[in-house]
């Protein structure tokens, strides 16, 4: 006799046998038990987790002339016949390839024949969700009011596909994922049957890659087996899936989460040259990156991942390193690359601009980045590695403070003599144009502004150490920007504008201490309605009115931003526009 593979010579043969289904056997057990059979089932749920293997079982069961515990005896005649596959009373239709209006009618032809060993006559169909609209039609009457001696088993892994009308005739039962644990235990159980040995960090990296199924747990498990001639490691297992070494991708994933893009490049490098598929090492890393967020955030993580002990000790170690938002901005970068690879020409060069765009968070100027270069900073305040730096400086900083404090010259302030607000009014045209026709200048729309009143200087005596802080319009460039960043700090909800204001370049346009950037975004977010406020108010408090600050953009950026005013001001007809 040819091999038969694992999943098929350890398919359950009683309804005990199934592995955590309990919710389904128990029903059909209390139905079997009591008579009490049904016409029509639905089963429904993820592939590999017995709605075939209990569809079997079932047809066994109402066909036993002595059923032990609502599973069939394998001992009476009716179980002798129906343990044959060339049994007349259980028909399995594969519907994916009998879809058709012709192989429904042709059933309903047929169902009207009694059964030859038993009481029922069983048909079983399988992925029934692939069936035609018009075969769904053609069976709908059968379902309904089918002959007394015939059940039907309908199997499908996509129950959104079956039409409500035949929903609502059936008996519906929704299959679970198998857990891992029990996944474990019954690879366990198979692996003594046939005498492997193996160690229990292979099994739980089999289970795991089963992903909740027990057909596709065997089926890799066959492989396994066939490719370790003693005992089966971890290093087979992961040889055969085609996957990194766990320690691997515990390594790159640190050096992504930590920002050292050249070690997270190379490490990506090394894993492509050795043969590793980009799809798996790409599901490995979103895997690794799971199960780092569960450790970091439950307490019993090591129960819920179900990992050997060195393992969860490598995830618990780079996920106490990394923070929250780099951790979730490194898996959304991941999630969106498996959806990339399937319509991607060149899949290695998608995952690794992935890899540079997660671990190189300071070249990126979107909010998770911003918020993760500055938990970043935090971090490293928190890690006395910023405190220390500036401890070993005090000295130098307050004698230069002392200086800066000497150098500051009494500040003449302006003082309005009499400051009345001024709120400009809309004029309504005149009735009738000046020229005779319907013509208007810009001058008729403008509002008449008043002229400004005089004002006069006074002397400000000069500032005590505590002011100093807040006045150091008279200083460089460079102490009035550190000035200017402690004020910002302080409103306490503009860390994204800290982030932006740091990667600015800065200098004295005059008279106006000026702000330079290259990117057009940046630039509109600085003079967004909500942020442009918060910059002014941080000048304010330094003492550096509105007319003393400037916002400025460089390079091609600046170039188009005066095209598009330029259009402006011939669209508008000259009128003067003032951009700060």
């Amino acid at each position: 006799m040819a091999y038969l593979a694992l999943y098929r010579a350890f398919r359950p043969t009683t309804l005990n046998d199934v592995v955590r289904q309990e919710h389904i056997v128990t029903v059909l057990k209390n139905q079997i038990m009591t008579g009490r059979v049904g016409h029509a089932y639905l089963f429904c749920g993820p592939r590999g987790t017995g709605k075939t293997s209990i569809a079997k079982i079932f047809a066994m069961s109402i066909n036993c002339e002595n059923p032990i515990d609502g599973s069939p005896c394998g001992k009476c005649f009716a179980c002798r016949a129906l343990s044959d596959p060339a049994n007349l009373d259980i028909c399995e239709i594969d519907a994916a390839s009998n879809n058709g209006v012709d192989e429904m009618r042709d059933l309903r032809e047929k169902v009207q024949y009694p059964p030859v060993a038993g009481k029922y006559k069983v048909y079983i169909i399988d992925e029934v969700h692939m069936l035609s609209p018009g075969a769904f039609n053609a069976l709908l009457k059968t379902l309904e009011e089918p002959p007394a001696h015939a059940v039907f088993v309908l199997a499908t892994t996509e129950s959104a596909k079956i039409p409500a009308t035949i929903l609502s005739r059936c008996m519906r039962f929704d299959f679970k994922l198998i857990p891992q644990a029990d996944l474990e235990e019954r690879l366990r159980y198979v692996f003594d049957s046939i005498g492997k040995k193996y160690e229990q960090e292979a099994i739980a990296a089999i289970a795991r890659a089963g992903a909740g199924s027990v057909r596709d747990m065997l089926s890799i498990a066959d492989t396994c087996v066939s490719y370790a001639s003693g005992t089966l490691t971890y290093a087979d297992v992961t040889t055969v899936l085609g996957g990194a070494d766990f320690s691997g991708v515990a390594a790159f994933c640190e050096a992504v989460l930590g920002g050292n893009a050249g070690e997270a490049f190379e490490r990506a490098e090394a894993f492509l040259s050795a043969g590793k598929s980009v799809g798996v090492l790409v599901k490995d890393v979103m895997n690794f990156l799971n199960s780092c967020a569960v450790a970091k955030i439950c307490r019993n993580g090591k129960e819920i991942l179900a990992l050997p002990d060195s393992n969860y000790a490598e995830v618990l170690r780079v996920a106490n390193g990394a923070d929250g938002h780099g951790l979730l901005r490194a898996s959304e970068i991941f999630a969106e690359v498996e959806q990339s690879l399937k319509y991607s020409s060149s899949p290695r060069i998608v995952f690794e601009t992935a890899v540079l765009k997660a671990s190189m968070p300071q070249e990126d100027y979107d909010i998770e980045a911003l918020l993760t270069r500055i938990a970043a900073l935090e971090k490293q305040v928190q890690d006395g590695a910023i405190k220390a730096s500036v401890c070993v400086n005090t000295e130098s900083a307050q004698a230069e403070r002392k200086t800066t404090e000497r150098k500051i010259e009494p500040v003449k302030e302006k003082e309005i003599v009499e400051e009345t607000p001024f709120i400009p009014e809309m004029e309504a045209p005149p009735d009738e144009a000046e020229t005779g026709g319907n013509v208007y200048f810009d001058e008729d729309f403008l509002p008449k502004k008043k002229p400004v009143q005089a004002v006069r200087e006074t002397p400000v005596a000069k500032p005590t150490a505590v002011a100093a802080e807040k006045n150091v319009a008279s200083g460089d460039a460079k102490t009035v920007f550190g000035a200017f960043l402690r004020c910002l700090r302080k409103t306490g909800k503009s860390g994204v504008l800290f982030a932006i204001c740091m990667d600015l370049e800065y200098a004295y346009e005059g008279e106006k201490f000026t702000f330079y950037t290259d990117s057009e975004t940046i630039y509109n977010s600085l003079i967004k309605a909500e942020h442009y406020p918060i910059i002014k108010a941080a000048f304010e408090g330094i003492g550096i009115a509105e007319d003393g600050f400037a916002i400025r953009l460089r390079g091609k950026a600046a170039d188009t931003f005066n095209k598009d005013l330029e259009k402006l001001k011939q669209t508008f007809g000259g009128v003067k526009i003032d951009v700060k």
